[in-house]
């Protein structure tokens, strides 16, 4: 979830104010599980793209396993147009190509921001299985 939130906050997506709710709430949790799910397709679009390896999208996969179980349909479609390079989160969508101009970035520097993110944070899950 952390990384979900450095994500959408550094793209602009996500108002601070919007962190501040309780986590616990059932629809800040689907939230949470359809934003990751659409990180995991956005990570799959760069490596896709050989903008990023495959490390990020297996790391970013055991973190999506650690989350409560969502809507299964709605975090296919969220990853989905992560997949298709389409930034969806909390009901806003963006391309991401346009997420990472307004952040005077290209494609390929924020898709290695994203998979360094999640690569740092890999050692400290519980090992896959």
């Amino acid at each position: 979830m952390i990384r979900k939130i450095a994500f959408a906050l550094g793209l602009g997506l996500v108002p601070a104010a919007a962190l501040a709710q309780d986590a616990a709430q059932p629809a800040d949790a689907e939230a949470t599980y359809e934003a990751a799910r659409n990180q995991l397709g956005i990570l799959q679009y760069c490596n896709d793209q050989g903008f990023s390896g495959t490390e990020a999208v297996e790391t970013q996969a055991q973190l999506i396993a650690l989350l409560p179980g969502g809507d299964a349909a709605a975090g296919d479609a969220a990853e989905s147009k992560g997949a298709e390079g389409t930034v969806a989160i909390s009901g806003t969508e963006i391309a991401l190509s346009e997420a990472a101009e307004n952040q005077g970035s290209t494609v390929e520097s924020t898709c290695q921001q994203i998979e360094a993110a999640v690569n740092q944070i890999a050692d400290s899950l519980p090992p896959a299985g």
